[in-house]
């Protein structure tokens, strides 16, 4: 089965994730890390755009919502490791976003009918995308305390997005 163009960019976002690595784990001076950000972001960016040439075009298939939320994850957790090796974070807070990450997508693949992104599961998203940047972002220190309050409501929705997800 040949790819379409949504899929093909969530694969293209998928590239992304080890330059982004690549760019924060080599060298963590403030060039590297804006560079990184910057491609992070763009990388967010596509993931909005896949989802609209999905459902503008009618591409929508059960590979791009299974393939599309795993290439989130891998988004937001490679550079979440980078901030817990850098101090950013607790590995508690991580591993939280992990199992409830992992737990979910457990779930879906074993559902008869795949089920896409529900409001909350978006709004999830945008959330650690939105942490995950400012975390990133070589800001003063004077940020770091509102840099945590956006990390720790994007936790929160992670975990309520999760649980409504189950709920159904």
């Amino acid at each position: 089965m040949p790819l379409n163009l949504a899929t093909t960019i969530t694969l293209a976002r998928l590239l992304i994730v080890p330059v982004i690595l690549g760019l924060l784990s080599f060298n963590d001076g403030a060039v590297y890390r804006w560079w990184g950000v910057g491609l992070f972001l763009v990388a967010a960016l596509t993931d909005w755009l896949d989802g609209y040439i999905a459902r503008r075009f009618n591409q929508v298939t059960d590979l791009g919502k299974v393939l599309d939320p795993l290439v989130d994850k891998l988004l937001i957790l490679v550079p979440l490791l980078i901030c817990i090796e850098w101090g950013e974070v607790p590995a508690w807070s991580v591993a939280l976003i992990l199992f409830r990450e992992l737990g979910i997508a457990s779930w879906r693949v074993q559902q008869s009918h795949i089920q896409g992104a529900n409001l909350w599961g978006k709004a999830k998203t945008v959330s650690q995308m939105v942490a995950v940047a400012l975390l990133l972002a070589p800001l003063p220190p004077s940020w770091q305390g509102g840099i945590l309050i956006v990390y720790g409501g994007a936790i929160a929705l992670t975990l309520i997005s999760g649980a409504l997800y189950l709920r159904g």
